[in-house]
């Protein structure tokens, strides 16, 4: 059996939600510990982490290295990594890098949706690039081992990032924009210059990145990773899901609105319905993972890409870019 590995989950934790990873067989997820929150606030979220950790040791562990999804499996629980949808953690202070690789951070995202100190947000109307601060970040996070993470930035910094850094970068949760044009979805050539340099993407479940959204088929997903891999690679590519599972509402509004505006942003929701949609019917929590790899094997992929696709890609990719330099 070959490891599953999520490289992406914002849920409402819970000893549900845990019970389900185990039910779905999930050796590890990357979890994210900030959006918007200063180091401070991204501190106290580690506490609530740790008090999970304490509370169900039979269920979850946090991981540091590749090997512990290996644990993970060995033990029959999931490894949990922890990663930041924003910048805002490290504050102004490249400092802080190095302290939060310590605290067991493996994933950084350069910018969500808005232009951050480091690199621009897929909702901007212009690209710069990176930016000079954003540049000296990227080294020192190739340094001690955070990988970087371009999900929500727009296409011309994420090119910028795989193109400078000098260890392979990620996309954790997004699919190609080709199939589903959501500004959170990438075109090839951002795809191309992420491969290209030895990194890696996760296809996300999240609604809005669907292609007919909450009706979105299996089949019709799994095509999308077919294309993906017959250009670039299914070495490149793994699922990063995006599962808000159990979430209220209220908390797309601090996704999107954080503390930068009075004003509600909808982003890629609806006016109307501006929370969470329903997870299609094939992917509803983590006790569905498997289906992804039928998937995949009814539209022809091998043994091996399909246990790569499901986790191995991940896991020789944590391999290679969680350790200092």
């Amino acid at each position: 059996m070959s490891y599953r590995i999520d490289a992406l989950q914002y849920a409402n934790w819970s000893e549900k939600i845990f019970r389900q990873m185990r039910e779905g067989g999930v050796d590890a997820v990357h979890v994210t510990i900030a959006y918007h929150e200063n180091f401070r606030e991204t501190v106290l979220n580690v506490e609530k982490w740790n008090r999970w950790f304490e509370q169900f040791p039979d269920l979850i562990f946090h991981g540091l290295w590749a090997s512990d999804v290996e644990k993970a499996r060995a033990t029959g629980r999931t490894a949990i990594f922890f990663g930041f949808q924003n910048p805002s953690p490290i504050e102004d202070d490249i400092g802080l890098v190095e302290i939060w690789h310590k605290l067991g951070v493996r994933f950084m995202q350069l910018s969500y949706n808005n232009q951050s100190l480091l690199a621009t947000g897929c909702y901007e109307a212009e690209d710069p690039g990176l930016t000079r601060m954003g540049r000296q970040v990227i080294r020192e996070m190739n340094r001690v081992g955070m990988v970087v993470d371009m999900s929500h930035s727009a296409d011309r910094s994420t090119i910028e990032a795989a193109e400078w850094s000098e260890r392979p970068i990620a996309i954790t949760h997004a699919n190609l924009h080709s199939w589903q044009p959501a500004l959170r979805n990438k075109r090839h050539d951002v795809v191309r210059a992420v491969t290209e340099n030895g990194g890696m993407m996760g296809f996300s479940l999240y609604p809005h990145h669907l292609k007919g959204k909450s009706d979105c088929t299996l089949d019709s997903f799994c095509s999308m990773i077919a294309e993906a891999a017959e250009r670039f690679g299914a070495e490149h590519f793994g699922i990063g899901s995006d599962l808000c599972q159990d979430q209220p509402d209220s908390v797309v509004e601090w996704m999107r609105v954080g503390r930068w505006t009075k004003e509600i942003d909808y982003g890629e929701g609806s006016a109307v319905a501006p929370g969470f949609p329903p997870q299609p019917a094939w992917f509803r929590d983590n006790r569905d993972f498997g289906q992804i790899g039928a998937g995949l094997s009814a539209k022809g992929f091998s043994e091996d890409e399909v246990a790569g696709l499901m986790g191995g890609n991940w896991h020789r990719f944590f391999a290679g870019n969680f350790t200092p330099a």
